[in-house]
């Protein structure tokens, strides 16, 4: 591996049919090279009819409990209703409760293997990025290795400033979320060596989450000087007009300049397959 190379990494492909037909559309022109697939919610079923029209596509496992409903019984991560109700921060503080960390694993483990059914797997990634937290980055990298996958995602992020799309409060809020994913990576990259789990070196997607434009992307970009790296930058297109972040970075997939233009730059469109 020579070349600088770009993951184009499309999450939530299966959260709707609308995220799935975005995926399709992002994937068949050219620009989206790998895609993140939810177990657990409305659009599963969809997706795997999608994934026997595009059955070439790098699929990525994007647990997820913080959204929807559980397959597993989950009495502490869900209400009685079997829903996930706990935030990010009830995560982190209950990361180090045994009984907790059992239920987040056989919710896991269950997700995966509904996935593993029907296509490989190349990567593990979240939604939200709670497989960041490092006792659940540890689970991650054991259920990895257990599954002979091998690729976990970090989020290093390296700062930059688009200043016309900064003078908002999402800019500040997505800083302070770069500042924390930043430090969690740096703890989970030791874990990742010690394991020898692969993962991708550069992150885009972290500090302009819901304000994404091929702007933001090129500048991000331009941040990444090294040689023989791996950069993901992630999407969450949405073909729903109502959903307007979403159906914004849908028309970034459908956008041929922007690939030139990342092409131009020194980069190569690859995925987590390819790598391997």
């Amino acid at each position: 591996m020579q070349m600088k190379k770009i993951i184009i990494n499309a999450d939530d492909f299966g959260y709707s049919k609308d995220n799935n037909e975005a995926v399709k559309q992002g994937f068949l022109s050219g620009f989206i090279t790998s895609a993140s697939i939810m177990t657990n919610m409305q659009g599963f079923d969809d997706a795997v009819n999608i994934l026997k029209e595009i059955p070439n596509i790098d699929l990525g496992f994007h647990f997820n409990i913080m959204e929807g409903k559980s397959i597993t019984k989950c009495s502490l991560l869900c209400g009685k209703d079997g829903y996930f109700n706990q935030s990010y921060i009830d995560l982190i503080l209950k990361s180090h409760n045994k009984a907790f960390m059992q239920e987040i694993e056989q919710e896991v483990k269950a997700q995966l293997e509904k996935i593993l059914k029907y296509h490989k797997i190349s990567h593990i990634d979240s939604h939200i990025h709670t497989h960041a937290i490092p006792n659940i980055f540890k689970l991650t990298v054991k259920l990895a290795k257990e599954y002979n996958i091998n690729f976990i995602r970090t989020q290093k992020e390296i700062p930059y400033i688009v200043f016309e799309k900064s003078y908002n409060l999402k800019y500040p809020v997505n800083m302070i979320k770069n500042i924390l994913l930043d430090y969690y990576t740096k703890i989970n990259k030791k874990e990742l060596s010690i394991q020898k789990i692969n993962s991708n070196d550069y992150f885009i997607g972290i500090l302009y989450t819901g304000n994404m434009d091929e702007k933001a992307i090129i500048e991000g970009i331009k941040k990444i000087k090294k040689d023989n790296t791996i950069t993901e930058i992630i999407f969450h297109p949405s073909l729903d007009k109502n959903k307007l972040n979403n159906y914004r970075e849908f028309l970034i997939t459908q956008n041929p300049k922007l690939k030139e233009n990342l092409i131009n730059l020194g980069f190569e469109f690859c995925n987590y397959t390819l790598i391997n």
